[in-house]
């Protein structure tokens, strides 16, 4: 698949602090099985609201970690959710969502290694 970090806001967030980097790439790695989860219960409960809430949350973590086409998706998911449209296809969201987060671990454990 490939994913595409960059961690421009990262590095200058951080003044370069590779601690400080590895520090939020290791909340953002805890983060994600908790908005998986969450994003979960929210199809389960066909609620349509807290779905966006998660997928507002999970934007900002994606932003700041430097995923910008994740960011845009779930941007994007929010807007879907909050006007409860196209929830046949939340699993699907939900799906790629999952699919990409995990590969990003991969990719920031690599990362995180290397500083």
């Amino acid at each position: 698949m490939g994913i595409k970090i960059d961690l421009t806001y990262l590095k200058n967030m951080s003044a370069g602090d590779n601690g400080l980097i590895k520090e939020m790439i290791d909340i953002f790695i805890e983060q994600v099985p908790e908005f998986i989860s969450e994003m979960k219960s929210a199809i389960k409960n066909d609620d349509s609201k807290a779905l966006a809430a998660v997928a507002h949350k999970a934007k900002s973590s994606v932003a700041v970690i430097g995923i910008t086409e994740l960011a845009e998706f779930l941007k994007k998911l929010e807007i879907i959710a909050l006007n409860n449209e196209r929830k046949n296809e939340y699993p699907e969201f939900l799906n790629y969502f999952e699919t990409v987060s995990n590969e990003a671990i991969k990719e920031l454990n690599k990362i995180s290694l290397e500083l």
